[in-house]
């Protein structure tokens, strides 16, 4: 009788264990799968050449994704997120025109050093993001309608600049100096490393460092589990959110630079839906939408399965519609995993 109750608690151990192993994994499970089967219809998407053009199209989203990653953690979310890439786009180009572009939005500006104008655009995106943290910790605004109003509002500002500066116009033309930062690459043997991807190597490093080693990273991750407690063990909350919500917009202001020197050009659909995708990533990449969890690691896995996936599908062919509901299908099962963990937890 005993050994038959031991055999029958081993069974359910096991069986509990390869529950946890699939809730844990089931995310890259699935995407792995689909995957494979992107590999299995077109042999050819596996090139060194396609690789890095993933990589290169994965840099400025995982720049975004690690921004967006912090705010998440904190129990928040940032729609925010892409309409800033895309100001701060803008802002970047229409101030890098070559000086012989014969359609130069300011013909009479000196040629600026490329450091200025991201600047700019740092301390822009900067404002924007303390606004938007104000909204959240002082007046207690939900996230989710707090950075649906900034969205709005920052597409208002970027629209109205675009509108002014080129007449709604692609503003193009952009300064060699400037593009050849994100356009550029190097070589290790016949490989081709671009210098985009570099700087998003630089930016996941920061970001760990950030969030693993520094008081503040330990105390983001305390305000997103349970900012009661956080608060009783004398942690300033609003300083916290201050501070992540500060880096989120500094990181939309360098994916924006970087973004609009990759594609040579700038509108105000810059940026769209970029959001969407970097919420999707973090998601998959393990950070919780309810607050407290999340990997650096997790985030690049997830930029790097979504981009994958996206280009993939476009490499394929697939409607872009179809497109749409593919990705829509992850976000929705990444979530219900999401809170089949949480439930599981409680």
């Amino acid at each position: 009788m005993d050994k038959k109750v031991v055999e029958r608690t081993n069974t359910l151990g096991s069986s509990q264990r390869a529950r946890q192993f699939f809730m844990q994994y089931a995310i890259y499970l699935v995407l792995f799968c689909v995957i494979l089967v992107i590999v299995f219809m077109e042999p050819t998407f596996l090139s060194v050449r396609n690789i890095t053009f993933i990589l290169q199209q994965a840099a400025t989203k995982l720049i975004i994704a690690l921004g967006v990653a912090g705010i998440l953690v904190l129990g928040g979310t940032d729609l925010s997120s892409g309409r800033m890439v895309g100001l701060a786009g803008i802002i970047c180009a229409s101030l890098l025109q070559d000086p012989t572009y014969s359609l130069r939005i300011y013909a009479t500006m000196p040629q600026l050093a490329p450091i200025l104008p991201l600047l700019l655009a740092v301390v822009i995106c900067i404002i924007f993001s303390i606004g938007h943290s104000i909204l959240v910790s002082v007046l207690r605004i939900a996230p989710f309608i707090a950075s649906l109003g900034m969205q709005m509002i920052v597409y208002g500002c970027m629209s109205l600049y675009f509108d002014a500066a080129s007449h709604s116009s692609p503003i193009g033309g952009l300064d060699p100096r400037y593009t050849n930062l994100a356009q550029g690459s190097f070589y290790i043997g016949d490989i081709r490393i671009p210098y985009i991807v570099i700087y998003a190597i630089i930016a996941a490093v920061l970001f760990w460092v950030l969030w693993n080693r520094t008081r503040l990273g330990r105390n983001m991750f305390a305000v997103g589990g349970n900012q009661e407690a956080a608060i009783v063990s004398g942690v300033n909350v609003k300083v916290v959110i201050l501070l992540i919500y500060l880096i989120a917009g500094a990181s939309y202001a360098l994916a924006g630079f970087l973004d609009a020197a990759r594609t040579g050009s700038a509108t105000n659909a810059l940026g769209d839906g970029y959001e969407l995708d970097a919420i999707a990533a973090c998601v998959v990449g393990g950070v919780s939408m309810r607050g407290g969890v999340g990997k650096i690691s997790g985030v690049v896995i997830g930029v790097l399965i979504f981009q994958v996936i996206n280009y993939g599908l476009v490499y394929m062919n697939v409607n872009t519609y179809v497109q749409y509901i593919i990705k829509g299908m992850i976000i929705i099962f990444a979530i219900a995993v999401d809170t089949q963990k949480y439930i599981k937890k409680r």
